[in-house]
């Protein structure tokens, strides 16, 4: 039975009360007061209009229509743990720093709704917009946010520094549709120490001395278990003749990998460029203290590793595991080089 709008009991409530009117900026010690008590360990804003957004600013609106400000979020990791050679250890603080960080994102997010702004919080990683794949599939660039709102700098390896907490760092971001009563303002320097041990470490050469970065190589091996490393699984799946066929192309280690990254969350091969990064205030002190110490006790462990390296047939990737690291087994894959 249709009845008129204005009989209805929750129209009459929602009359009956003062209208309330959000403020049109947000306080930026307000905000920063509830971020840290999510759980985030820095926090910063850049309005929608900074320079450096605007290969962001047509995704950020599509994503919420009248953005005004984009607000980055950080935490940090346990930073042995991501240095550790043992890949559970590694992986399960990126998991567990992603679930933190978004459950950050989303209490915001609720505050700031409640304060009456419209609001959304993009996840920190996955999942992402996949109908778009090959193509990009994230709603907004966490990194290039982090950059404009100061809470780092992109170091060689691609990964945002932190000044006090280095690269070893989640980074999530809210749009919100108020201006803010403070920005962050682009530091005026680069943590990154050029040190080259991102180069060092790399088991596919991604990282050259000069700054240049093979994106290919790095996600044939880091990603193997995402995206285009699990179509080039399943396609070997589908072109065996048997199944002792299929064990003969892929080993049991493999499989069990696969499989381990399907039923939990997908696992990422390396990040050794993230682990070795010795930069940051609470980072640097142990390789200021005894850089050699500092070689045998974080890079050398993830060098000696005895791995499999996913690379494209006929790839500088390639060459460089059977060059530089003799002792790792090289897998070719079907992704084939630019």
């Amino acid at each position: 039975m249709s009845r008129d709008l204005a009989t209805h009991p929750d129209v009459q409530r929602v009359r009956s009360r003062p209208a309330r009117t959000p403020d049109k900026v947000i306080d930026a010690g307000w905000l920063r007061e509830v971020a840290l008590k999510a759980g985030v360990d820095d926090v910063a804003a850049v309005a929608i209009g900074h320079p450096d957004l605007a290969g962001e600013r047509a995704y950020v609106e599509s994503a919420l229509p009248g953005t005004r400000s984009l607000i980055s979020l950080v935490v940090r990791m346990n930073r042995d743990n991501v240095r550790s050679p043992a890949r559970s250890v590694a992986n399960q603080e990126f998991h567990r720093s992603g679930e933190i960080i978004n459950e950050a994102a989303r209490d915001i997010t609720r505050a700031l709704q409640d304060a009456g702004h419209r609001a959304v919080n993009p996840s920190a990683t996955f999942p992402m917009e996949m109908d778009r794949y090959p193509g990009r599939i994230w709603v907004v660039a966490h990194k290039t946010v982090a950059v404009a709102a100061g809470l780092g700098a992109m170091g060689i390896h691609r990964n945002v520094i932190h000044p006090r907490f280095g690269n070893f760092i989640l980074l999530a971001t809210i749009l919100v549709d108020a201006e803010i009563t403070a920005y962050g303002e682009k530091l005026d320097y680069n943590p990154c120490l050029e040190c080259k041990l991102c180069v060092a470490a790399c088991p596919v050469g991604a990282i050259a001395k000069d700054g240049a970065f093979d994106v290919r190589a790095c996600a044939t091996h880091n990603y193997r278990e995402f995206m285009g490393g699990f179509t080039d699984w399943v396609e070997t799946v589908a072109d065996s003749e048997s199944g002792a066929d299929f064990r003969a192309r892929v080993s049991d280690s493999e499989n069990a990998s696969m499989w381990q990254s399907l039923s939990f969350k997908a696992n990422y091969k390396a990040a050794y460029c993230m682990a070795v990064c010795p930069a940051g205030e609470d980072v640097l002190e142990p390789y200021l203290a005894d850089r050699k110490g500092f070689l045998n006790q974080v890079l050398r462990p993830l060098q000696d590793k005895e791995e499999t390296i996913y690379v494209a047939p006929g790839s500088p990737a390639k060459r460089h595991v059977e060059r530089r690291f003799p002792h790792k087994k090289v897998n070719e894959i079907g992704l084939r080089p630019d």
